[in-house]
């Protein structure tokens, strides 16, 4: 009589295990404030998420480096997901408030890349926001690095392309702006499409039927006459 009672027990806690198991990786992936140092990384790039090659993150680096020529900690950042009800420009807002308490006397600049949505953002601290403007800053997340990551997930190139639209504008320049859109021109191929097929094989079977259908009166008047 007990044995019904302790196989319900056991395949409950059973599937309290399997659902945990599967919730658990996913809770696992999600990113917030709480999952980065306290301090400044000493790294420039932060590829929580695994998606730069080890080429990517040096060319990065070497490029994150050089805006402390103008007195800029740059840092790019990348994760899978975020927290339920974050955004990728709060994250970013946090950090900065976070590491600028930590480091008051530093300039920050975060670009930040979540792969799951292939989206960007670009923030940066009080003291920078004259040389950066806000409408700067959201150019260059929507439309700098927002084009290469909808073309295929280029995330080196997102990256880079931002750092020489901000870098330029560090350095005294005028804003380049935001990529251009190329047209796409239909490419040329004597390989005929699927509509030229079927209209050629078409007009092959008219021709054959017409061919046909004189043909065979012919030849039948030819046989029956002799």
């Amino acid at each position: 009589m007990l044995l019904r009672p302790l196989r319900s027990l056991i395949a409950g806690l059973i599937a309290c295990l399997l659902l945990a198991g599967l919730l658990m990786p996913q809770a696992a992936l999600a990113t917030g404030v709480q999952d980065f140092p306290a301090q400044l990384p000493g790294t420039p790039v932060l590829d929580t998420a695994d998606l730069l090659s080890r080429a990517a993150n040096t060319d990065l680096e070497k490029r994150l480096q050089s805006l402390a020529d103008d007195h800029v900690e740059a840092r790019l950042i990348t994760l899978r997901r975020l927290d339920y009800g974050l955004s990728l420009e709060t994250l970013g807002q946090e950090l900065v408030q976070r590491w600028s308490a930590s480091d008051p006397d530093s300039a920050l600049l975060l670009l930040l890349i979540e792969s799951q949505n292939n989206s960007a953002a670009v923030v940066a601290s009080a003291d920078l926001l004259d040389q950066l403007p806000q409408s700067l800053l959201s150019s260059t997340a929507i439309s700098t690095m927002g084009l290469p990551l909808r073309e295929g997930a280029r995330y080196r190139q997102a990256g880079l392309d931002a750092l020489d639209r901000l870098g330029a504008v560090l350095q005294g320049g005028e804003d380049p702006g935001p990529p251009q859109l190329l047209e796409r021109l239909p490419i040329e191929t004597n390989i005929p499409t699927k509509e030229e097929t079927a209209s050629s094989n078409a007009l092959m079977w008219v021709v054959v039927l017409l061919v046909v259908g004189t043909l065979v009166p012919m030849i039948t008047w030819w046989v029956f006459s002799r």
